[in-house]
């Protein structure tokens, strides 16, 4: 398996007092330096996977996540999920994963259970070859490719768009990117992601999308949520 250079990764701290990762290669970290852990729950948790289940009387949910990363946003659903007795089936695209060395320095034991943290630890170099059920309402894969290599015949209720900002990897944020991803969004879809642009918010509702404006999280005025129409 061929993980992130470590050399060029560094674990630092956010507002928050929450940890994240700096990319020195790409130049960019893998969450909002005003803090990891309020942007995971308030631009994914909240505004993506508690909106949808808040739309609908659902016992599972499946979401697609572009940029698996530190698997924050992962970790901090599947703790909300099992809480709550609701299934959740989670696939994460991931183009250069991280080892399970840097996962552990995160601290992201902090914010869930302490058995889905120890179990995800222990079956994240797994994920990235099959399906793995980490216990009995959660399953985790994450595919190992580029965003355009990403194939699959799952559709999903909800898509976590979290790739680096437009600015290190602008290629990830133009049409072909944005209509191949939500092509595997089922109809009455959820797509969520931090950012807000006026060409982003064009090429959605160019590709069937009814788009809302929501709060940011700190340091963002608004982010971008968009229901993909019947």
């Amino acid at each position: 398996m061929n993980y992130e250079s470590a050399p060029q990764l560094t674990i630092v701290i956010t507002a928050d007092g929450s940890k994240t990762i700096y990319n020195a290669g790409v130049g960019e970290h893998y969450h909002s330096r005003h803090g990891a852990l309020q942007e995971s729950l308030h631009v994914f948790v909240h505004s993506g996977l508690n909106y949808y289940l808040g739309q609908s009387n659902v016992n599972e949910v499946s979401i697609l996540e572009v940029g698996f990363g530190t698997g924050l946003n992962f970790l901090l659903s599947a703790d909300h999920c099992t809480n709550n007795q609701i299934a959740l089936h989670y696939t994460g695209i991931e183009a250069y994963p991280l080892s399970n060395e840097m996962m552990a320095q995160t601290g992201y034991e902090q914010y869930i259970s302490a058995p889905l943290w120890e179990t995800y630890l222990r079956l994240y170099p797994g994920a990235l070859i099959n399906k793995v059920s980490l216990d009995t309402f959660c399953s985790l894969q994450i595919a190992h490719n580029k965003l355009m290599d990403f194939d699959t015949d799952e559709l999903y209720d909800i898509i976590y768009f979290d790739a680096f900002a437009s600015a290190h990897q602008p290629e990830m944020w133009e049409l072909p990117a944005i209509s191949h991803i939500t092509s595997f969004l089922m109809p009455g879809g959820v797509f969520v992601t931090y950012a807000i642009t006026g060409n982003l918010k064009r090429m959605l509702k160019g590709l069937g999308f009814k788009i809302e404006k929501v709060p940011g999280a700190a340091g963002k005025r608004e982010m971008l949520r968009a229901v993909k129409e019947l």
